[in-house]
């Protein structure tokens, strides 16, 4: 079972907003989900990037490994 860092989509349609997620890498985009460990949202200029920094050291540190679109996003991030 691998585990992956990734996005799932949230809002209405042409206001997309997602949370940064800790899932089963099996699991469906908007499915069952372990963690939350912050929120992307692209419709604010710049575009916001909450990220929980000590949730997401203890998921890595498990060793979960993020996407590459979770990995572009990470350096934008504001810790909570």
């Amino acid at each position: 079972m691998a585990v992956r860092i990734r996005l799932t989509r949230l809002g209405r349609k042409k206001k997309p907003f997602y949370r940064i997620i800790v899932a089963d890498s099996e699991s469906p985009r908007d499915g069952k989900f372990l963690d939350i460990v912050g929120t992307y949202d692209p419709i604010k200029q710049p575009a916001e990037v909450i990220v929980d920094q000590e949730k997401l050291a203890h998921w890595i540190g498990k060793g979960a490994l993020p996407t590459t679109t979770v990995k572009s996003i990470l350096p934008k991030a504001v810790a909570k």
